[in-house]
């Protein structure tokens, strides 16, 4: 089962509650999603720090063939 655009932005917002995080289907087919996560806690963190501090707040819905979450494609970054 596909997961829906607010139901990513929960399990992220768990995590990084003052982020500002923005959610994009990318083709359309609730399986192909796009975020991008700007929050704080990232400041110091390189990027790949970051994307692993995200990818964690998703509990395992990305793990496996068989994973809600099919495609993420994620950027990160600390506010201006």
């Amino acid at each position: 089962m596909a997961m829906e655009a607010h139901d990513i932005e929960a399990l992220i917002r768990a995590s990084f509650p003052q982020a500002k995080i923005t959610i994009t289907d990318l083709a359309g087919d609730g399986n192909h999603w796009a975020a991008e996560v700007v929050d704080e806690s990232f400041r110091g963190m390189n990027r790949v720090q970051q994307q692993r501090a995200v990818y964690a707040s998703l509990k395992g819905k990305m793990d496996g063939a068989h994973g809600e979450l099919h495609a993420l494609a994620l950027t990160t970054k600390a506010p201006d």
